[in-house]
């Protein structure tokens, strides 16, 4: 979603959170590497180490992820939730998103070993994909 109104950080997160949510929340890159782009996806992998985070993200794009190697994770959540999750190998899970819809979160591996996803975009969604800066994927 496009806003010339930035989102708000919620108020029981801490500072340098709510600092790195204000910067980022139209971060297009929802992996740590970029693996493949065609016309039709975007292929990402999340590989992340135990105790190591993913920045804050948007989600504007139709996807799917599968979890390659099972551990946990915490995010924080646009609305100001904070979730614990527990991953399975080869979990998976779709996402769709209508025009205007979007999710925004961090991901961080809670566990004691790497964690690795492989996320799937779909270009031909709703919505417009973000520009991504390469420059500046994490």
């Amino acid at each position: 979603m496009t806003s010339d109104v930035a989102e708000r950080a919620p108020s029981a997160w801490p500072e340098a959170v709510r600092e790195e949510f204000k910067a980022r929340q139209f971060n297009g890159h929802v992996g740590t590497r970029l693996l493949s782009e065609t016309q039709r996806v975007r292929v990402w992998e999340i590989k992340l180490a135990a105790g190591e985070r993913i920045g804050f993200h948007r989600h504007v794009l139709d996807y799917f992820w599968t979890a390659v190697t099972p551990g946990r994770a915490r995010s924080h959540l646009q609305d100001g939730s904070i979730v614990e999750a527990t991953y399975t190998a080869g979990e998976t899970r779709h996402f769709t998103y209508g025009k205007g819809e979007y999710k925004i979160h961090d991901l961080q591996n809670t566990g004691d070993a790497d964690l690795w996803f492989t996320t799937v975009e779909f270009l031909d969604s709703a919505n417009d994909p973000l520009d991504l800066d390469l420059e500046h994927p994490r």
